[in-house]
């Protein structure tokens, strides 16, 4: 996969997509925004422009499977996205657009867009891995997400407790047997069980990793 823009958005989307196993390259103009990543930082790190051809090739856009276009320019975003996808055949390919009217425009030309930090780094997520964890409801801020959550069968027979502990999530309610079931802390997660958790938005990625994997034993 391919990131292009090393800020805010992009180092949070860039770390998230690696943590949960993919390799990612990451493009700025700038070499000093890596510093963002932090030195455990396993992917690709290319300096330049995202619509050059060359810098787009350096990154492995050739081999990549997603491209995401998350700098601070709408122009630069939209043309490195068109690149990826109309020269470079890239399958999965979103845009950041800070322009509301300009970002319907490319919707109709089949690049998602998406705007704002936290809630712009759940949505990249969805869109470039295609999660099956569904966000069901976001607050009017976009700081706090309701999503369903895909549990592991080795979290059967554990506590919500448990769960929210490992995940830094907080279950909201189960659906157990198609009946809604508000959990307290000794509530254990049963087979069937479909998790709703309450998170803070541009965590989803993460909490999905630790409920998708079985429980680090203590």
């Amino acid at each position: 996969m391919v990131v292009m823009g090393c800020g805010r958005v992009g180092a949070a989307l860039a770390g998230g997509l690696t943590r949960i196993g993919h390799d990612v390259a990451i493009i700025d103009r700038d070499e000093s925004a890596f510093q963002r990543l932090g030195p455990a930082f396993p992917g690709r790190k290319v300096v330049g422009m995202g619509f050059d051809r060359d810098v787009l090739t350096r990154a492995g856009i050739e081999g990549a499977d997603a491209f995401a276009a998350v700098s601070s320019g709408d122009n630069s975003n939209i043309i490195s996205a068109r690149l990826a996808r109309e020269k470079y055949g890239v399958e999965r390919v979103v845009a950041r657009i800070y322009d509301a009217k300009r970002a319907a425009v490319y919707e109709r030309l089949g690049i998602p867009t998406v705007a704002t930090v936290s809630w712009t780094t759940d949505r990249f997520m969805q869109s470039l891995i295609q999660q099956t964890d569904a966000t069901r409801w976001r607050d009017p801020s976009g700081a706090v997400s309701i999503a369903q959550l895909t549990v592991h069968e080795d979290w059967f027979g554990r506590t919500v407790a448990e769960l929210e502990r490992a995940s830094g999530s907080r279950v909201a309610f189960l659906l157990r047997y198609g009946e809604g079931l508000l959990p307290e802390q000794k509530t254990v997660i049963q087979d069937g069980d479909a998790v709703y958790v309450a998170a803070l938005s541009g965590t989803i990625g993460d909490i999905s990793t630790v409920a998708g994997n079985p429980p680090i034993e203590s």
